[in-house]
């Protein structure tokens, strides 16, 4: 366990702070009204967003939605970065309606089907997210609603009355939607804490992922507006390391989450941005040769952590407290408790599936509308992630997906090690490997390489590159370059289109 000191979201015992009455929605609007709660930057220009004003925003929009939401009631939020798009979750949480956070860069097919499920009738958005409804729900302009000074009481929520519906990436099947009780916020507040090497006075957090994604909406966005820690809302129409470096100049950031895409974005480019006190990534392991860049680009070392759309936030590196060890995830986060399990749900010292066992306040409900997938979810007392991992004394290393680990002449073969590898050759900038079905060896590595713009590189001297580090077993018996990865809207590879593409291929 992490070393013990006051962590926030739990009680001095170490057990959650969840009081029987808790409303989301409360936790986030509780500080001195003059205090800064959000930063938007837009255009150049910043405005800064106090408590006070977004109390005013949330009720404006909680008065116009209460003749019209129920309690239970889920209703979709179709907004960028801002400070309306936080009141609009806020008013829905605060009149006990269930918000459903939703992406601009989906396209119809994916909207209808997230609105569809979710049954959601009202979408609270603009005018960019209402030509993207196009009938899909009943659009409402947030910004045209005006602030009220008379406060709309908070519904007497409890902890796992459901707030929030939120749709997994579909990374390797199509998206559940998960949904999350009123806890789910002080689930989030130890793991957002240490993966900044604990959040404090004149900090500043801010990540370039979308808060339709519960990587935004509850690794920064939320914890920030419970803590007191000023959040930036930047919309980029493109992040590029120019435009990261100017947000956290003009932000005064000094904390980032960035998803691993931007990370290896910035490492392309060898950009230095001096000046943060903490970097948290997780998503996708990051690996030694990007652990060690991070020292050379921001000058700190990168806090990797780990936890997914139905229990996040459970596992941590903070490196103000332990040494961070590359290949693996950190420590369990405390509150939270992770194992590798066996097939028969008993803690094992060999690899296992990694498992956080029920009483996670960060854990999902059910998902929406899937009770058989619900059930299927857990293994007795144990949420199974569908990840393998081993532990390593305190420390979780990542092996891989259950469905991603590559079964070769005998062997299991972890793809993390092997794009690890392959990253730390000079001409490689992304690398998705997976198992290709083969009748001799039942799987053969392939993997699948983009380039760094002008580089050139054989797949002879790629496999070369992995039989001279790794176990000469694992490297890839076939290398393929693309033009780049199929990747999901939050920057992770889609292991099931890499492997469609390896299984309709024909052995070269």
């Amino acid at each position: 366990m992490l070393p013990a000191r006051r962590i926030p979201g739990l009680r001095d015992d170490g057990g959650w702070d969840v009081p029987p009455q808790l409303n989301m929605a409360q936790q986030c609007l509780s500080q001195p009204a003059g205090q800064v709660a959000i930063i938007e930057l837009s255009q150049g220009a910043r405005r800064d967003v106090t408590y006070g004003e977004l109390n005013r925003l949330t009720d404006g929009i909680a008065r116009v939605l209460s003749a019209r939401v129920q309690p239970g009631d889920r209703v979709g939020v179709l907004l960028s970065q801002s400070g309306w798009c936080a009141a609009a979750h806020l008013a829905l949480w605060k009149i006990g309606a269930i918000s459903v956070p939703l992406f601009k860069l989906f396209q119809h097919d994916a909207l209808a089907a997230r609105i569809g499920d979710a049954g959601a009738q009202i979408v609270l958005t603009d005018d960019e997210g209402a030509a993207l409804l196009a009938g899909l729900a009943q659009p409402i302009m947030v910004e045209g609603i005006a602030p009220s000074d008379v406060p709309v009481p908070f519904v007497q929520a409890g902890p796992d009355d459901p707030a929030v519906l939120i749709y997994t990436s579909g990374t390797t099947g199509s998206a559940k939607g998960a949904l999350h009780g009123h806890r789910v916020l002080t689930g989030h507040l130890p793991g957002v804490s240490i993966s900044h090497n604990h959040l404090r006075q004149g900090d500043c957090l801010w990540t370039p992922a979308d808060w339709a994604w519960i990587g935004g909406l509850f690794d920064v966005l939320m914890p920030g507006l419970a803590l007191g820690v000023p959040v930036v809302a930047a919309p980029l129409d493109k992040f590029t390391p120019e435009a990261c470096a100017d947000v956290i100049a003009r932000g005064g950031v000094r904390n980032v989450f960035f998803p691993p895409t931007a990370l290896r974005m910035l490492k392309a480019a060898d950009v230095a941005i001096p000046g943060l006190r903490s970097v948290a990534s997780g998503g996708e392991p990051l690996g030694a040769e990007m652990l060690a860049w991070g020292r050379r680009g921001f000058g700190l070392t990168i806090n990797e952590f780990y936890g997914q759309t139905e229990c996040n936030m459970v596992a941590s590196s903070c490196a103000e407290d332990f040494p961070v060890r590359p290949g693996c995830i950190g420590k369990p986060v405390p509150g939270h408790e992770v194992a590798v399990i066996d097939q028969d749900g008993q803690p094992t010292d060999q690899e296992g599936d990694v498992a956080i066992r029920r009483g996670s306040a960060s854990m999902l409900l059910e998902y929406w509308s899937r009770p058989e997938e619900t059930a299927q979810k857990f293994r007795g007392d144990w949420l199974i992630t569908g990840d393998r991992g081993v532990r390593e004394g305190e420390y979780l290393r990542f092996v891989g997906r259950d469905d991603d680990v590559i079964t070769s002449a005998g062997y299991r073969i972890g793809p993390a090690e092997i794009e690890d590898c392959l990253l730390t050759h000079p001409a490689v900038a992304t690398v998705g490997v997976v198992g290709k079905p083969d009748k001799l060896r039942t799987e053969i590595v392939k993997a699948y390489v983009v380039l760094k713009p002008g580089a050139e590189a054989s797949g002879s001297e790629l496999q070369d590159w992995v039989k001279d580090r790794l176990a000469r077993y694992s490297y890839p018996r076939e290398v393929a370059f693309l033009d780049a990865l199929p990747m999901t809207v939050t920057g992770k590879v889609i292991r099931k289109e890499l492997k469609a593409l390896a299984a309709g291929e024909g052995r070269t």
